[in-house]
């Protein structure tokens, strides 16, 4: 096994796990957002008031992008333990 195919691999594992995360992160961001501009409006100044809408944003992302979620990380485990063999030799 070389460096570069090391490399390769570690890199993969990056951009799998930033395309995996962004959909989760990005809906917390939006929504903590609309949230924080809700309370800068009203003036109300309650720290818990936006984890229940992130909360709920965010498990109705999972199940929006779940199933995705899911086969981009199931096809890059079977592309990692296909190429074992010829990591190895």
């Amino acid at each position: 096994m070389n460096p570069e195919s090391v490399m390769t691999i570690g890199q993969q594992a990056l951009e799998i796990t930033m395309m995996v995360s962004a959909p989760m992160l990005l809906t917390a961001l939006g929504v903590g957002l609309m949230v924080s501009i809700f309370q800068a409006a009203t003036q109300i100044n309650e720290m818990t008031l936006s984890f229940i809408p992130k909360l709920f944003s965010m498990l109705l992302m999972m199940v929006v992008a779940g199933p995705w979620m899911l086969n981009l990380m199931m096809d890059y485990m079977r592309r990692l333990f296909t190429n074992i063999p010829w990591m190895l030799g």
